[in-house]
């Protein structure tokens, strides 16, 4: 079955490979994957195939002024780039591209002359595309646990490939069809109008494929379980839908004796049934989890770290090329070429004062750190609220200590009553911490769902404020007020269950430290569902916490 999806495909895309965009093909590297990029290359596309490598400089793939073939003739050289020329672009290790070169290529995508096989070989949950390319990728196949095939797929022939082409642009899709697909993307949760463009064009395909001028139901089911399964989101999916509107007396019916309502919601529903068979049963959770950011995967440390070209602390520069991104170390070239001159000036013809060679160039570098922002939620309910309180307010200024040469910030929830409040915002104020921590009352029920509600909001203010946060629990995880402020044990663990979900998809690191006299299950599950470090700290005290963190 997969392979005959990954036949029509290729031949999908072969019709109309600018106006679908490209194809995300997800499977591992080995013997399955070999064999679908040998159909891939079998394809008689109308553009050359043309294979590119996540670290391609910006001078190979977009062309421009070659520094070192200029220098070498003394004029002016352009060189050109693979995009210089329409082509169908193929990307291995897709999941591991730099946002430079993802954003060039959508770019690419958008100006209609290329179209792109992204080659996705991600290895666990928290990996993928960027959204920049999936969205403009019209389809989707998933080669995960697949077999060789017996039989290998067969490519499309020319002739019937030329007849489809000629055919294509005649092909006519139904308004009936048209609503049903706007219905389908709703129930599924896609907002995306590029996924209901390029599911059209590929049920246009499809029918072109078969020789006909008109879309039909089963065509548009092809192209949904192609185009738009892989983008449904599982919570949307989840929800049942309510029930349509009885139609009114006058409203005309269809030959069959029902409201044309009815058969629109009917098919609606045969294409999610049809959406959902053509994926596996986990590859949806496994699609959701791949919109994280895949950096967070504990909450100690600096902030983020990169290597870069443009700023930040200074590194001993390097040998390499330009390539349009990096800044050429003038002074570190000048003094590699310098020794050789006598030598070269001998053999030179062109009586040039100075003559640069390509492997002396020398590229700077730079390391540039984000601020941290570490959040403390606290969790100050019950009678020994004022113990762990204490503990907290000694770790909080033991991290405080440390933040003037880590360029750590500190902020403090804390969880008492019937919601959670933001005592303290980021701060590396040491003066200002202990005013605001001096004589914090405790006390009441224990606010959980809150507690973490208000650590993602303040995460993500952060994060768009250029800093990297990260989020340490201390809690004994008896949560009993549910996010609405009612008593409520079981609804409060729902509640906080469903946050840490949006913390672990939101990429943000964290921690959670139990304080409670003996581990508790409930919370070491919510620390997986967060997918941070779980430390149980029975005896926590203020040191112990600000070694956890350290």
């Amino acid at each position: 079955m997969t392979w005959a999806r990954l036949s029509l495909s290729l031949r999908i895309l072969a019709v109309d490979p600018v106006g679908l965009g490209g194809l995300w093909l997800r499977s591992r590297a080995g013997p399955v994957r070999d064999i679908a990029t040998t159909a891939l290359s079998q394809t008689p596309f109308d553009r050359p195939q043309r294979r590119l490598s996540v670290s391609i400089d910006d001078l190979a793939l977009l062309g421009g002024p070659d520094p070192v073939a200029t220098l070498a003739v003394g004029r002016p050289v352009q060189r050109p780039g693979l995009l210089s020329d329409p082509a169908l672009l193929i990307l291995p290790m897709a999941e591991t591209a730099p946002a430079s070169l993802t954003a060039r290529l959508a770019q690419a995508l958008d100006r209609g002359h290329h179209a792109l096989i992204a080659l996705d070989e991600a290895a666990e949950d928290g990996e993928g595309l960027p959204s920049a390319l999936t969205d403009r990728l019209g389809l989707f196949l998933s080669l995960e646990g697949e077999r060789s095939p017996r039989i290998l797929p067969k490519p499309i022939g020319r002739r019937t490939l030329a007849k489809a082409r000629a055919l294509y642009p005649l092909v006519t899709l139904p308004d009936d069809l048209t609503q049903a697909l706007a219905t389908l993307a709703a129930r599924l949760g896609i907002a995306s109008t590029r996924a209901l463009l390029t599911t059209r064009r590929a049920a246009r395909a499809i029918a072109a494929l078969d020789a006909r001028l008109t879309v039909t139901e089963d065509d548009l089911i092809a192209a949904a379980s192609l185009g738009l399964a892989h983008r449904a989101l599982p919570e949307t999916e989840a929800q049942p839908d309510q029930p349509p509107e009885p139609p009114p007396p006058d409203q005309p019916d269809t030959p069959d004796g029902q409201p044309e309502e009815q058969d629109l919601q009917s098919l609606a529903d045969l294409l999610i049934e049809a959406a959902q068979a053509a994926l596996p049963p986990d590859i949806l959770a496994k699609l959701q989890s791949d919109r994280a950011n895949r950096a967070a995967r504990g909450a100690s440390g600096t902030g983020s770290s990169k290597a870069g070209n443009r700023r930040g602390r200074p590194l001993p520069s390097r040998p390499g090329r330009p390539d349009g991104r990096s800044r050429i170390d003038l002074v570190a070239t000048l003094r590699q070429a310098a020794p050789w001159q006598v030598l070269r000036k001998r053999s030179d013809t062109q009586n040039r004062a100075l003559i640069v060679h390509r492997s002396d160039f020398r590229l700077k570098r730079f390391k540039e750190v984000s601020d941290r922002v570490l959040i403390f939620i606290v969790d100050a309910s019950g009678s020994s609220a004022m113990a762990r309180l204490g503990e907290a307010k000694g770790a909080v200024e033991l991290m405080l200590a440390q933040a003037y040469s880590r360029r750590d910030h500190v902020a403090l929830i804390v969880m008492r009553g019937t919601v959670a409040e933001l005592i303290l915002p980021p701060t590396r104020s040491l003066t200002t911490t202990k005013a605001r921590l001096r004589g914090l009352p405790g006390g009441g029920g224990t606010p959980l769902a809150s507690g973490l509600a208000t650590a993602l909001d303040t995460a993500l203010r952060a994060r768009r404020q250029g800093m990297t946060p990260s989020l340490a629990l201390l809690t004994d995880g008896r949560a009993n007020i549910a996010l609405s402020g009612q008593p409520d044990r079981a609804q409060a663990q729902a509640d906080a269950e469903q946050i840490a979900t949006a913390i672990r998809a939101a990429g943000i690191a964290a921690v959670t430290l139990d304080v409670a006299n003996r581990p508790q299950p409930a919370l070491a599950q919510l620390s997986a569902l967060m997918n941070s470090r779980y430390v149980p700290l029975p005896r926590a005290d203020a040191r112990a916490i600000a070694a956890t963190l350290a």
